[in-house]
């Protein structure tokens, strides 16, 4: 074969140059329509995403990328899972809507299995998370009340504090008991009576635990504020004191629950139990649900008409998500999670070795924050060019968050092109990373230690 018949074989077809520029083109409008008309509250790359399959997702230009970001811990069981496909095409073709002034198939049975996935008894469906916080504030703060307080505007035992470095959701009163600041000034003054106190910090939680307290408020690993768990001396203090004083502890498991750290729920490390359990998340596999999980002393305070949603428990969103709980027990994916977190961190131990810029590695089950010296963001981007999928969060921390599902070989491909993108970033990324390091404050990291 000549060079010249080479070149004709391997050129692109002129006849196929239209549809590819059209194709682009299309692209590009599909990127450029978000920009004109979404309200820019997301820093976007650049792709456009169009499907997933297992741990694995596609952009439109067909490139593949192994996702370790799990949609921020919402795809516990990857993409398009034929068991959550197959009920979701069924139970889209019966109803999708009834409203819960009737009773639906799928309602009670979940909210028996998540009773007995959490030890508690009482469940209430939400949307989201942070609606999920704000029905969990709600009901602490009726149950600070007495009779004798309904005619008063607030009740002596009202105030609810929350932890240092924090993160709760983007609603009002979530945002509230959200101690970070550049999340809560744009919008204050927000709702009064809540008070934070250091996480971990025994000392300043018992200084301001008093009896005006009606509940306090933990996340059992801080996801957001840099994959940090909480210690089994402040959990266990925050229980006796809201015993004590007649108050309540509400756990905050919307991103570390539901089996993310190998357990079916991560405050069940400890012995002593919350009174309201906070969930959402992986639900119901991607479809948007939450929970409230609540203790018989809380739920006896609540009666109708104090609290609804329109939309909350669905026949089709609950489906899923008792098909999601079933799954889980019948893969034995807890067993699952355990195994590969190990092998991640122990991957991720080894390069810590090799790579200096890795400060603390945090985090249980398939929950993991690898913290840097410098600032994680030219490492996100430098993962999205190898084909991984990762995030940053609290500035300094790059936070892992798998499937389920994930294998072996696929914890060593992880470990594999994060070691390419340790070793690749340019030393120009990391130098001007590292420059704005050090003029960044680092009260947040400090306080959350």
């Amino acid at each position: 074969m000549t060079r010249s018949a080479s070149k004709v074989k391997t050129a692109v077809p002129a006849a196929h140059k239209p549809a590819m520029h059209a194709r682009a083109l299309k692209l590009d409008a599909r990127v450029g329509a978000a920009e004109k008309f979404l309200l820019p509250t997301y820093k976007r790359s650049p792709l456009v995403l169009t499907h997933g399959r297992g741990c694995y997702v596609y952009d439109a230009s067909g490139k593949k990328y192994l996702d370790f970001l799990g949609g921020i811990a919402v795809n516990a069981l990857g993409h398009a899972h034929p068991r959550i496909v197959k009920v979701i095409r069924r139970e889209a073709a019966r109803a999708i809507h009834f409203s819960n002034l009737y009773h639906n198939a799928f309602q009670g049975p979940l909210a028996q299995k998540l009773s007995r996935w959490s030890g508690m008894d009482r469940v209430f469906f939400s949307n989201s998370g942070s609606e999920a916080i704000e029905g969990a504030l709600k009901l602490a703060r009726l149950y600070g009340r007495t009779p004798a307080d309904f005619p008063s505007s607030a009740a002596p035992k009202h105030r609810i504090l929350a932890m240092g470095n924090s993160f709760h959701g983007r609603t009002f009163g979530a945002v509230s008991v959200t101690s970070t600041e550049k999340y809560r000034l744009p919008f204050a003054p927000l709702l009064p009576g809540i008070d934070f106190v250091g996480f971990n910090d025994v000392a300043d939680l018992e200084s301001k635990f008093d009896n005006s307290v009606c509940a306090v408020l933990i996340e059992p690993i801080q996801g957001e504020g840099g994959i940090h768990p909480v210690s089994e001396a402040f959990w266990n203090r925050a229980r006796a004191l809201a015993t004590q004083h007649d108050s309540l502890l509400i756990a905050d498991e919307i991103q570390c629950g539901l089996g993310r750290t190998g357990r079916p729920f991560a405050y069940q490390k400890f012995s002593a139990k919350p009174d309201i359990v906070v969930i959402a998340k992986p639900l119901a596999a991607g479809l948007p649900l939450g929970a409230i999980l609540a203790s018989t002393l809380v739920a006896e305070r609540i009666a109708p008409g104090l609290h609804g949603s329109t939309f909350g428990g669905g026949p089709l969103v609950c489906a899923t998500a008792l098909e999601f709980l079933n799954i889980v027990e019948d893969s034995r994916l807890l067993e699952n999670v355990r195994a590969r977190g190990a092998e991640l961190r122990e991957g991720l131990a080894a390069l810590a070795k090799k790579f200096a810029l890795i400060r603390e590695i945090r985090g249980e089950g398939l929950m993991i924050g690898v913290e840097l010296s410098i600032e994680g963001a030219p490492f996100v981007a430098a993962a999205l060019k190898q084909g991984l999928l990762i995030n940053c969060t609290h500035d300094f921390t790059l936070r892992l968050l798998p499937p389920f599902i994930v294998t072996r070989a696929q914890v060593r491909e992880f470990v594999r092109t994060f070691e390419l993108v340790l070793a690749s970033t340019s030393k120009a990324e990391i130098s001007s990373a590292a420059k704005k390091s050090e003029n960044t404050p680092r009260l947040a990291r400090s306080a959350a230690r």
